[in-house]
């Protein structure tokens, strides 16, 4: 690849993105704090959803000395509904580890940032460059598909190896004067041009090099390693409810999906359970404080994780009292639960009666 091109597609590309960026809240920053925060949040999330949440941190935690003064629950609390939770949790380590390895001030270079938990190859070199204007490509999904269409790349990008091939391409064409600008463009022209499903090739900058327009190729690329079956579970959850309007809740401490987050007391079986069944089941496994002939079934949910299925059931019963260890019903607001039970306990007084 000769300077010629490689320049020609930075200049290219730059110029494209100061036409068409979108107005974003964290690119009118040099911040490494925000800019952190920003590229935390929007792993494995979309903008759109993503947005309302790094305002309401920011407003939160307006910096890294209040984030690591907050506990760990109101983190996960304040999370809530956006998934992937160890990147609260991690978000939250590294804020104190900032506090006292980096007098509070937030590091804004490659070689520290990738030390700090939860930052991996693509985070460090998308908050370096955006703070710091360091020479670090960022490769994402969206620079994945875009550069594998365009050079007709069929490796498999979701591999250690691939990482190490588009880094040697990406250095040949970033631009030296405004990694910046390269990098937030080369995403955003994935973001919005070359989309997965439906790319905007007729109007792309790029339709008469790029080879998998020019061969008819568009969804070959890019080429992902197929990914095993998603695993289903079957999760029965109890709410157990006393005279005094008190309800049984407990901490998920296992290395298991939404980890340190609460939820009611949880059964998993090896299938799908009817009442019958889930009766017969409890007079071999019981329950502490659970009376068995009044159970009630009241509702039944799917939910669909990146490598697993979910199919949740909530079971209430009532009984005479509760221990000093659960809760009022007024409480559950305050802590942080995953999305299938927040979901539920928004509608949780029309099961009560």
């Amino acid at each position: 690849m000769s300077n010629k091109i490689s320049n020609n597609f930075s200049k290219k590309l730059i110029n494209w993105y100061s036409v068409n960026k979108r107005s974003l809240p964290w690119r009118n920053t040099r911040d490494p704090y925000k800019i952190w925060l920003s590229e935390i949040i929007l792993q494995q999330t979309q903008v759109k959803q993503g947005l309302p949440y790094y305002k309401k941190f920011i407003k939160l935690y307006p910096n890294v000395i209040s984030l690591s003064k907050s506990n760990e629950q109101d983190v996960l609390k304040n999370w809530e509904g956006l998934g992937y939770y160890s990147r609260a949790r991690n978000l939250h380590k590294a804020s104190k580890i900032v506090v006292k390895n980096y007098n509070s001030k937030f590091p804004n270079s490659y070689n520290e940032l990738i030390k700090l938990p939860g930052i991996g190859d693509y985070s460090a070199s998308a908050i370096s460059s955006f703070s710091n204007d360091e020479l670090h490509p960022v490769v994402d999904g969206n620079v994945y598909r875009f550069i594998s269409r365009l050079f007709g790349i069929s490796t498999i990008i979701n591999t250690s190896s691939s990482l190490r091939e588009f880094k040697i391409i990406l250095n040949k064409l970033i631009s030296v004067n405004n990694p910046s600008d390269f990098n937030q463009a080369i995403m955003e022209f994935g973001a919005l041009v070359c989309k997965p499903k439906t790319p905007n090739c007729k109007n792309c900058i790029y339709n008469k090099v790029c080879f998998s327009f020019k061969n008819d190729r568009v969804f070959d690329f890019p080429v992902k390693k197929k990914s095993s079956k998603p695993k289903s579970r079957f999760l029965n959850y109890f709410l157990i409810i006393d005279k005094n309007k008190k309800i049984m809740v407990e901490k998920r401490v296992e290395k298991d999906i939404w980890q340190n987050l609460y939820q009611f007391p949880l059964i998993e079986t090896d299938k799908n359970l009817n009442k019958s069944l889930m009766q017969d089941y409890l007079k071999l496994n019981k329950l502490p404080f659970l009376e068995i002939t009044g159970l009630k079934l009241v509702d039944s949910v799917s939910h669909k994780l990146s490598h697993q299925n979910l199919k949740i059931n909530f079971w209430i019963n009532h009984v005479e009292k509760l221990n000093d260890s659960s809760i009022y019903l007024g409480e559950l607001s305050n802590f942080p639960f995953p999305k299938p039970l927040s979901s539920f306990i928004e509608t949780f007084n029309k099961f009560l009666k």
